[in-house]
């Protein structure tokens, strides 16, 4: 070690002993100490330069932007809001990326975020605008809602809020204005079709309130519009239908199966439509009915590993207790590493269609202080058994990707069907769309008569359970 190292530990050791040699040591050293100080001095500065060439080379191509935004302002025909130019532009750029990348604008950067979120201050209802230019109109009011308990009915058409003309506005700008803090009031014009009768225009007073977006429905309501998670036609197999995978969700399914408590036979989870959601939520639901193992592994640029998910010890539902998750075309991302997971640990059978075949995961990186996001695909996810399932843009249907039900237990079913499924569901969740008792009205689930694939999970589960079906008994008895 040369002296001047050893000189610099002792000085941390013992500066007092130290302190008569210094001025005869000095001189000496000096020379010494010259070297590492100016390769500092020399790396400090390659550092500087590689940071400004790298800053210059993307300033390079923010200025191309700024001066064709600065061109059309002087030089368009006609006057141009620069905002809108700006937003384009980034739609513009990220259109270049894969179909799960995009810009996210001020206008809907609220509503996307309340999706994840699960709630958001505001009368509750569901809204739709059938003609551009035109009212918006009332699907239904939500269950609990202020919009329910005031008298808002479906096909109501909204004409003003705060007696601010909303009638011609675009969907997102009259959702902005019937949200707002909690507590707040606010008045609401519609316009309410009367059949033969001549249309009412009515104001209606309303308080916004924080409106919780269930993420776990079941199968039916009861009389009091509680959710009932048993199938009405075989209440000994327990139903949770997932719509998506936000924040509250893992919450929500675990509250159902810690009231459930495994007491039933086998379990229905059902992901059809499911367009996914947030990766940790999908984990967090895997965990629930598996003691050990890997659930996925999320891989960056280059193959390298990015995170890796493992169950954790415990479950909430019983191994013994048969399971099905049913899938479609539109399960897609967080829904297919459920499906994919519980397959290949064997711990649920996969009944339905080939899902939708997403493999990738999103990251929303916020931009304009909060006010707008760019979503980018930042990794790809691998199921336990090491396969990603993305489908690519030139995949063919004899190709790997997606989640494929278990042998046997892919069930086509034709649109007609698949249209009558999704108003059903609609029915179970706004009671007011159809207008009738909850605990009388049909099923969530219409039964095997529409749902070849929801008869496909029941004959499964109950197979397993050793159980035939008490009709077909019946007819033998009859037959003999």
């Amino acid at each position: 070690m040369p002296s001047w190292c050893r000189f610099r530990l002792l000085v941390a050791e013992d500066w007092a002993l130290c302190k008569k040699s210094l001025t005869n040591f000095r001189d000496q050293s000096f020379g010494l100490l010259m070297l590492p100080r100016n390769v500092n001095i020399i790396l400090l500065a390659i550092s500087v330069s590689l940071l400004c060439y790298s800053t210059v080379a993307r300033a390079k191509k923010a200025i191309l932007v700024g001066e064709a935004l600065d061109m059309i302002d002087q030089f368009y025909v006609d006057p141009v809001d620069n905002r809108s130019l700006l937003e384009a532009a980034m739609t513009g750029i990220t259109s270049q990326l894969d179909e799960n990348s995009e810009f996210i604008p001020p206008a809907l950067f609220g509503a996307f975020q309340d999706v994840i979120d699960q709630e958001f201050a505001g009368i509750g209802i569901l809204v739709e605008q059938p003609e551009k230019a035109k009212p918006v109109r009332v699907i239904t009011p939500l269950a609990g809602s202020p919009a329910i308990a005031a008298g808002l009915l479906p096909g109501d058409e909204i004409l003003k809020v705060n007696g601010e003309d909303v009638s011609t506005m675009e969907i997102g700008e009259v959702s902005n204005r019937l949200r707002g803090p909690v507590g707040t009031e606010l008045t609401v014009s519609i316009k309410r079709k009367a059949g033969t009768e001549e249309d009412k225009n009515l104001d209606i007073k309303l308080s916004r309130r924080t409106i919780e977006i269930e993420s776990v429905l079941g199968d039916h309501r009861d009389e009091s519009n509680r959710w009932v998670f048993r199938l009405r036609e075989h209440p000994e197999i327990a139903y949770a239908r997932l719509t998506g995978f936000g924040e509250k969700t893992v919450v929500e399914l675990k509250q159902v199966l810690e009231t459930l408590n495994s007491d039933f036979d086998s379990l229905i989870l059902d992901v059809r439509a499911n367009s996914g959601g947030l990766l940790d939520a999908a984990v967090d639901v895997c965990d629930d009915f598996l003691d050990a193992g890997r659930i996925v592994t999320i891989k960056r640029r280059g193959g390298e590993i990015e995170s890796e998910y493992d169950a954790t010890q415990g479950v909430l539902v019983r191994g013994d207790i048969p399971m099905v998750v049913l899938i479609d075309g539109n399960s897609a991302s967080a829904s297919e590493i459920v499906a994919a997971c519980l397959q290949d640990y064997k711990r649920a059978t996969i009944v339905g269609s080939r899902s939708f075949g997403k493999g990738t995961v999103q990251s929303v990186l916020q931009l304009d202080n909060g006010r707008s996001a760019l979503k980018l695909t930042t990794a790809r996810y691998y199921r336990p058994n090491g396969r990603n399932i993305h489908r690519l843009a030139n995949a063919k249907p004899e190709d790997e990707w997606g989640v494929s039900p278990n042998e046997g237990m892919d069930v086509a079913i034709s649109d007609d069907d698949y249209k009558a499924i999704i108003q059903l569901w609609q029915k179970a969740s706004f009671p007011v769309i159809s207008g009738a008792n909850p605990a009388t009205e049909a099923s969530g689930n219409p039964g095997s008569a529409v749902d070849p694939q929801l008869k496909r999970a029941i004959e499964v589960l109950r197979k397993n359970k050793g159980q035939d079906d008490t009709e077909t008994h019946a007819e033998a008895r009859k037959a003999a």
